[in-house]
């Protein structure tokens, strides 16, 4: 199969060769569990009904380890659901939950305390916070995150990395599980909470010194790739959230992904000795040498300057700045001035001293 996004199956499984992966949150972080999970073993996408299921007891290979169908199905706050998907050299394991702290979530990180410590971590906990608890959340969700960054600065060792995903862009309507009927009415007003609770939420990880992915500004101009009940997301979304995140990572670690398009091309050239004509070189040179210089399409973003937050950000179905002649700068502040924020490089360190055949460069 030819490569549906920059990272691809073979990238992806020697970055995160020897690696313990955990990813926390809601339904859209069980999609980047899910597609995670998927991109390790193929070059392929989720589908539809992979996406929008819940608590399966198996899923490309995985376990299903506490909650789910072995437990009570519900859309209320107690709902549980533990996965995991192992191999040899991979570890990958995903916990739902609605509030960013809770007794559930203490158990959590004691078991990180006293079991595997995790080199990645993939966290995100907003639109339940804000809409299940208390129309009064503000308060109470920035003491939440304060006391759950303590306890996770604590609790992981230096070489672990978080990061923390922003809340992509809601819709005006929304039809969810956790909008239960007695919550319907703050529906409309959700989308404007989550850009608020982002920027606290954003602000605090980086102060506590952990890494933030602003899904919002990535996906702002994306909102075609949302699905229909304005909330959830579609597969493309969620494979370019993927690839977000595992060059963030690949940043982070100081590894170089190599570039699997380059590779391909080299490699066709190298048979048009066989059966090729000057036509057929001719274009194929001048496709690889586009490629060379421009790349395979999804690119990291550069730095750049940001204003604020501005609300030509969130009106729906705003055209994009390049067309539009808009500041396309970031919804964002000015202590952070990168999407993909540069951090301190962090050493290779699997959990067992055998390292891939094949390695990337360092």
């Amino acid at each position: 199969k030819t490569m549906m996004g920059q990272v691809g199956r073979n990238q992806a499984s020697q970055l995160l060769h020897n690696k313990f992966v955990v990813v926390l949150g809601d339904s859209i972080q069980r999609s980047v569990y899910k597609d995670l999970v998927l991109l390790l073993q193929k070059d392929a996408y989720l589908t539809s009904s992979q996406l929008k299921s819940k608590g399966e007891l198996s899923f490309e290979n995985d376990c299903l380890v506490e909650g789910g169908r072995l437990g009570p199905m519900n859309n209320g706050t107690s709902y549980r659901e533990v996965r995991q998907y192992r191999t040899d050299h991979h570890l990958v394991r995903f916990y739902f939950v609605t509030r960013v702290f809770s007794p559930y979530m203490k158990s959590i990180l004691a078991d990180f305390d006293h079991g595997l410590k995790p080199d990645l971590i993939i966290v995100n906990s907003c639109v339940w916070d804000v809409s299940r608890y208390s129309r009064e959340w503000a308060l109470e969700y920035r003491d939440n995150l304060c006391k759950f960054f303590v306890q996770l600065k604590n609790t992981l060792p230096e070489h672990s990395m978080v990061v923390w995903n922003m809340t992509m862009p809601l819709g005006k309507k929304l039809v969810g599980g956790f909008l239960v009927p007695e919550i319907q009415h703050v529906g409309p007003l959700l989308r404007f909470d989550v850009i608020e609770a982002n920027f606290c939420g954003a602000t605090l990880a980086n102060e506590f010194g952990f890494d933030v992915l602003d899904m919002h500004f990535q996906f702002r101009f994306s909102l075609h790739l949302r699905t229909n009940d304005g909330v959830h997301w579609n597969a493309v979304a969620h494979r370019k959230m993927t690839c977000l995140m595992l060059e963030h990572a690949a940043q982070a670690w100081a590894v170089q992904l190599s570039n699997p398009a380059m590779q391909r091309g080299m490699e066709s050239i190298s048979l048009w000795h066989c059966s090729g004509s000057v036509v057929d070189l001719f274009v194929l040179f001048k496709e690889t040498l586009f490629t060379l210089i421009f790349g395979p399409g999804l690119k990291p973003e550069q730095p750049r300057q940001h204003n604020g937050f501005g609300p030509q950000f969130y009106v729906e179905d705003i055209p994009p700045p390049f067309t539009a002649g808009g500041d396309s700068s970031a919804p964002s502040w000015p202590v952070n001035n990168l999407v993909m924020k540069q951090k301190h490089r962090r050493p290779y360190n699997p959990y067992t001293r055998e390292k891939p055949r094949y390695l990337y460069k360092n």
